[in-house]
């Protein structure tokens, strides 16, 4: 009987480890692409459904608003311009205001003589309110930087700053 029960608990743990390694490393007979069961339905591999999956449509991205815009325009046009924080703050809410309104222009959908004037009478009143809130040199390179775009005008930073570099 002793023989009978020692019998039992090895044959016990054969079946526990070969269930384990079973789990742990797939079919016996492959699964891997190669041989019996290679993923036709007979072995441990990706099952197919008969039931049809069904494709997300990607949702059309919501256009940014007026703060989403600014916020992210923000800190290029405060590295360029080397803005404090008191002039980073004006800046930033006098744009978040007239970028706003310029987007409520569009929505209106006016006809294009409208369009244009709305939108310079726009810019006229952000041009005076900058003016009065920056510095005249700070404003000067805010105008500058809207003719020129912003990129050039990064690239025009970094090469002053390895300019400077070159020097030390």
């Amino acid at each position: 009987m002793k023989t009978n029960l020692k019998h039992f608990i090895a044959l016990f743990a054969l079946f526990l480890i070969g269930s384990e390694l079973q789990a742990q490393y797939g079919s016996p007979y492959g699964g891997r692409g190669y041989g019996y069961g290679s993923g036709y339905g007979y072995g441990y591999g990706r099952q197919r459904s008969g039931i049809p999956q069904i494709q997300d449509t990607p949702k059309e991205a919501e256009p940014m608003t007026a703060e989403q815009i600014v916020d992210a325009e923000m800190p290029r046009f405060t590295e360029v311009l080397e803005l404090n924080e008191f002039e980073s703050a004006v800046l930033g809410s006098i744009l978040k205001k007239y970028v706003q309104k310029r987007i409520e222009m569009q929505i209106l959908q006016l006809e294009k003589e409208q369009m244009l004037a709305g939108m310079e009478r726009i810019t006229k009143e952000q041009d005076e309110e900058l003016k009065a809130g920056l510095p005249l040199e700070k404003y000067e390179g805010f105008v500058e930087l809207q003719k020129n775009g912003l990129q050039k005008a990064e690239k025009e930073k970094k090469k002053e700053k390895r300019k400077r570099k070159r020097r030390k």
